[in-house]
């Protein structure tokens, strides 16, 4: 099947690429020019764990293509994913001026019968837009083309994309006919031979679908930070906690880890566009306003902390941070608690010395020479007053703390991610503060 991907981000280059792992013959288009060239000479502008070497593999043997120009692919496919981006207007909701973009251009090019299916998440109601320019487009070219439209959310988490679309918890589909049915059934067939989940819907439900499951994600991670502050306060052990509510059946132990706040392009976003949503439906998301409530306050959680253990002056003092991406695995820094808490420590006349293992460049990007740039964990630490654990990477589970000893000012961790043993660091000689213990 021949099927044509706009958009090179993120969530288009994933896709496109598994599709053509799966057999299909995809063309990935985006309007940016350096970004195809830089596709086409094998650079991947995303970091995403085993995408390059798949990238380069479906190029070469041919399946993988990519164009500035979706009018001269469109004769030959039969789907158009719509995978550009949906950033948020400053009321929080979702702007769509380039997914109505990529509709007008596909009603002014196609030629025949093609499903246009919007990948990239979107409020519910945008199908009924996007058939609505599609059919002025071709009014204004005088044609009555057949077409369909289609919602298709994804669910690819950073840093594990490729296991997630290739082994699926389920794929969503919304449509409005049996022929796109059809036409989306063939070309998911290779998952469904493995008895992965296919799930068709409506297509509101579809666009719905993927927003509250995002917002409950969100209300999950938000509802443990609570309960963690709370922990705090009355000598409880959230981990203790954690374990115990997570052995109900019914709530299950998955995102019940509590932590600094959760950042990233879906759940802040994504809770945002539903609670406007909502409010342009005339109802209010009163759980999920606390949610982001919850989570903008847990962004400050480590600075506090710190401020105590040194009595509220933090002017002078050296801090080091380890991981500023928002998650192991990605470089992606879009609302990272890493922004924040680098925000809070240089207002409050500290001197910052940061260390990532993939997020360097995307810092230098986003908050320039203000800090220090350490090339190794070790050399972050160096003479520092404290050491801040923003993110869980593989690399800082089990540092040697003998060096990390000799090398600090003073001994003080503050984990953000409960990723050390209390007793441990006693034993080493640390002052060791964390979330909810």
């Amino acid at each position: 099947m021949d099927i044509a991907i706009v958009g090179t981000g993120y969530v288009g280059l994933v896709s496109g690429t598994c599709f053509a792992e799966m057999g299909a013959n995809v063309t990935c288009v985006d309007v940016n020019e350096s970004k195809i060239r830089s596709l086409l000479n094998g650079e991947i502008p995303i970091y995403e764990p085993g995408l390059d070497e798949m990238v380069f593999r479906n190029h070469r043997e041919g399946r993988l293509n990519f164009t500035t120009d979706l009018a001269t692919c469109l004769d030959t496919v039969d789907i158009v994913f719509s995978a550009v981006g949906t950033p948020p207007d400053e009321d929080g909701s979702a702007d769509l001026q380039y997914v109505l973009a990529v509709a007008r251009e596909f009603g002014k090019n196609i030629k025949k019968y093609t499903i246009l299916v919007t990948k990239s998440t979107v409020p519910v109601g945008t199908a009924k837009k996007v058939k609505k320019t599609i059919k002025e487009e071709l009014e204004k070219r005088g044609v009555d083309v057949p077409f369909d439209v289609a919602s298709n959310p994804e669910f690819l988490k950073e840093g594990a994309a490729i296991k997630d679309f290739m082994s699926p918890d389920r794929v969503v589909i919304g449509i409005e006919s049996e022929k796109a049915k059809e036409m989306m059934s063939k070309l998911y067939r290779p998952l469904m031979l493995n008895n992965f989940r296919v799930i068709f819907t409506d297509i509101p439900s579809a666009e719905m679908i993927k927003y509250a499951a995002n917002s409950m994600l969100a209300t999950r991670i938000s509802f443990m930070n609570d309960i963690a502050n709370l922990c705090e306060l009355v000598g409880a052990d959230v981990n203790m906690v954690r374990r115990g509510i997570g052995a109900d059946s019914r709530i299950g132990s998955k995102f019940l880890y509590p932590g600094c706040g959760y950042g990233g392009s879906c759940f802040p976003k994504d809770v945002k566009a539903l609670i406007k949503t909502a409010e342009k439906n005339g109802y209010q998301m009163q759980v999920l306003k606390a949610v982001e409530e919850v989570n903008e306050a847990q962004k400050s959680i480590l600075f506090n902390k710190l401020k105590k253990h040194y009595g509220g002056d933090l002017k002078g003092k050296k801090i080091a941070l380890w991981g500023l991406a928002f998650k192991p695995e990605t470089d992606d820094m879009r609302e990272a608690t890493a922004l924040v808490t680098i925000n809070l420590l240089l207002e409050a006349g500290c001197k910052v010395c940061v260390h990532d293992p993939v997020a360097i460049n995307e810092c230098k990007r986003r908050v320039g020479d203000v800090v220090i740039y350490a090339s190794d964990m070790y050399d972050a630490v160096l003479e520092a007053d404290a050491l801040l654990i923003l993110t869980e990477w593989k690399q800082f589970r089990m540092p040697s703390w003998g060096v990390v000893a000799k090398s600090m000012k003073r001994r003080l961790v503050i984990d953000g991610r409960n990723i050390y043993d209390v007793a441990e660091m006693a034993a080493n000689g640390f002052e060791y503060d964390c979330i909810g213990r």
